[in-house]
């Protein structure tokens, strides 16, 4: 069965929501190192202390998993060139992020866009089928979650604490 139809299971669901839990608090911390040392220097304090990590978690793992990651290689081919943009884009989203958290829209107006963003590129990317996805079709259910989540957003950005 194919992954677009299948429904999600409690684990999915809490971890989905476990991870914008930890993303609020990254932002949270690049946001402080970027006042304190601007967009840059968050940037590259979130990216140096995650390649040191990631080296470690990684060495541990293929130490484990030798065998099962060359048979995963094998089996599935060299990756896309536009797999290799997700630094990039990762640098990006830190520098904008720890820069738009420092401004009047503050950290819950910076996760309401961004999440706005998201939704909105992920409904694209089902619709085209982009980055390698299945095609899906759109329903109501998508149009009405960019409207609530839109009317959230301004929301949260015009009658929020500390608005403007």
């Amino acid at each position: 069965m194919p992954a677009s139809q299948t429904s999600a299971r409690p684990f999915h669901l809490l971890a989905a929501f476990a991870s914008g839990g930890v993303l609020t608090i990254a932002v949270f911390i690049n946001a402080e190192a970027g006042r304190y040392g601007g967009a840059m220097f968050s940037s590259w304090l979130a990216h140096g202390t995650g390649t040191i990590g990631a080296i470690l978690f990684l060495a541990v793992l293929w130490r484990r998993q030798r065998h099962e990651a060359e048979e995963a290689r094998a089996r599935a081919g060299k990756p896309p060139l536009w797999a290799y943009l997700g630094g990039i884009i990762g640098a990006a989203t830190v520098m904008l992020t720890s820069t738009s958290v420092n401004s009047p829209l503050a950290l819950a107006g910076t996760l309401a866009l961004g999440l706005a963003g998201q939704v909105i590129l992920s409904l694209a990317a089902d619709f085209w089928g982009l980055f390698g996805l299945a095609k899906r079709r759109l329903d109501l259910r998508d149009a009405g979650a960019v409207v609530l989540i839109a009317a959230g957003s301004l929301l949260i950005i015009l009658f929020g604490v500390g608005a403007a």
